[in-house]
């Protein structure tokens, strides 16, 4: 299986997955968390316990998925590995997915980190965090799923019975899902600080329609540009004082040295 068949398969896939979250009036379909004693505890929108448990009710839904297509879906082998998910398909072809999910309001859109610009993104023959190299996938893909934080507060001091299920208000509503090829919704910043992951664009549009940074300069440049990208810390840790450059307009300058110096060299 080529990437574009399979991102195309993929992206027919989540649109059936608005309907399986959400309830009529656009909640999600999860409430809280229920003991033996069918006790219901809420929850909260923090963004990470939100994530995860999304990525529980996906799961199964994408597992099916790869059997329906003639593919076997991998877990990690460890909690911090990539991605999230290993598709492969007969002739051991692999596909990257990773789940990522923010909220918005209207057209904003928070961003996200899209993983790391150094150890397996660079060393790409090698297994760092992941169980494959990184030069062995056809692609890498984000699974996006995008919410909004309800307006209502949820009161966590209460514990509910199953039968009043119905009364509590979900913490997110209103689902957007996408399927971008990392690259194509890449930012040419990082994703926080001082870190050394790979930062998205934001805005709702840019995020579901592929509307990176790189979107119309090609991963090529996706890649030349973050596999050289250095962190202020980095770039001090390696003697060259300071970093070649910062943003897209900083690399082209950079680009037009090394021009200059190749230049020079074939006089």
């Amino acid at each position: 299986m080529d990437k574009k068949l399979f991102l195309s398969l993929l992206t027919e896939e989540v649109k059936t997955y608005k309907p399986f979250l959400e309830t009529k009036d656009g909640q999600w379909i999860v409430k809280g968390f229920i003991d033996t004693n069918k006790n219901i505890y809420t929850i909260t929108n923090d963004t990470k316990v939100v994530s995860k448990i999304i990525e529980i009710l996906l799961i199964p839904r994408l597992n099916a998925f790869a059997s329906k297509n003639n593919l076997t879906m991998e877990l990690p082998s460890a909690q911090n590995y990539y991605p999230d998910l290993t598709f492969k398909d007969n002739d051991n072809n692999l596909f990257a997915v990773d789940f990522k999910t923010s909220f918005y309001d209207d057209n904003r859109a928070c961003g996200f980190t899209l993983g790391s610009y150094w150890g397996y993104f660079r060393e790409r023959d090698k297994k760092k965090n992941t169980d494959y190299p990184y030069n062995n996938y056809k692609c890498h893909l984000v699974l996006g799923i995008l919410y909004k934080q309800s307006k209502e507060d949820v009161n966590e001091k209460k514990v509910y019975s199953i039968d009043e299920l119905q009364n509590i208000q979900s913490v997110i509503e209103n689902f957007t899902f996408f399927v971008q090829p990392k690259w194509k919704i890449a930012s040419d910043k990082t994703g926080s600080g001082n870190t050394r992951n790979i930062g998205s664009v934001i805005g709702l549009d840019n995020l579901v329609n592929g509307k990176g940074t790189f979107a119309e300069l090609g991963e090529d440049v996706f890649d030349d540009y973050w596999t050289n990208f250095f962190n202020y810390t980095d770039a001090r840790n390696h003697g060259i004082g300071k970093p070649h450059y910062t943003n897209l307009e900083t690399y082209k300058e950079y680009l037009k040295t090394q021009k200059n110096i190749l230049n020079k060299i074939y006089k």
